[in-house]
């Protein structure tokens, strides 16, 4: 389990210093300076809550992969509030993705949790087609691998 929260959001181009904005006057405080020069190379908005310290990633959805996650988020009842939730599928896939020994520890553990409830197909579709888009082939076999340790 990682140490801190990530939330992808839909907004309108140019939107990203209005967001800003909202997020400090609820408590957050930016973690760069240059936000339009770090949005438009990682449509990424790094925050980190003031009162609590937890690092909040925000990410900036754009077409294609990210589109494909918020239309197949689940919606989960929080204290009340429905809250949308990355698919544990799609979660499987950005964990795969991002490659890193801290996130395949989180895809294990998720596997481990969830295999029999998980769309197995489905993870390799999507990898499979963050592959052709990136032209690469480890993607995939990095699942079976995986798999292959549970």
């Amino acid at each position: 389990m990682t140490a801190d929260v990530d939330i992808t959001v839909e907004i309108e181009p140019g939107q990203a210093r209005d967001l800003v904005d909202e997020m400090e006057e609820a408590g957050f405080k930016l973690r760069i300076r240059d936000v339009e020069g770090f949005v438009e190379r990682t449509r990424v908005l790094p925050f980190l809550h003031q009162a609590t310290q937890v690092p909040m990633d925000v990410v900036l959805a754009g077409p294609g992969l990210e589109e494909l996650f918020l239309d197949r988020c689940r919606w989960v009842d929080v204290a009340g509030v429905d809250i949308p939730v990355i698919a544990p599928e799609d979660l499987v896939v950005t964990k795969i993705l991002a490659g890193r020994p801290k996130d395949l520890d989180d895809v294990r553990g998720i596997l481990r949790e969830r295999a029999s409830d998980l769309d197995l197909d489905q993870i390799r579709q999507t990898l499979a087609l963050v592959e052709q888009a990136l032209g690469q082939s480890d993607l995939v076999p990095m699942l079976e691998a995986e798999l292959a340790r549970i």
